[in-house]
């Protein structure tokens, strides 16, 4: 789950979304696409929160990447059907 806040609204949100872990932090499968509501808030908040098995990732320096980006920066091979999606934001693990 990704939560992000709005950014016309400033209220937090919660989306359900695909995220593998890369080299730097995590790529999300932008499958509702980039001008998606919760995308567009990420891109414009440059920052998130992934919480993956009860653990929070606090993630920064969003960007849409192709396919082949997505797939070069993950750290093991990608799912039969990651490779269905057309759209990925990635992003870096803050410390």
């Amino acid at each position: 789950v990704v939560a992000h806040v709005g950014r016309s609204s400033g209220r937090s949100y919660q989306a359900p979304l695909d995220a593998y872990p890369t080299k730097t932090g995590y790529v999300l499968v932008a499958r509702y696409g980039p001008e998606s509501d919760w995308a567009r808030n990420v891109l414009a908040a440059e920052n998130a929160s992934l919480r993956i098995r009860g653990e929070d990732h606090d993630l920064g320096s969003p960007r849409l990447v192709s396919l082949d980006e997505a797939i070069e920066a993950l750290v093991d091979e990608p799912p039969a059907d990651f490779t269905k999606a057309e759209d990925f934001v990635l992003m870096d693990q803050r410390d």
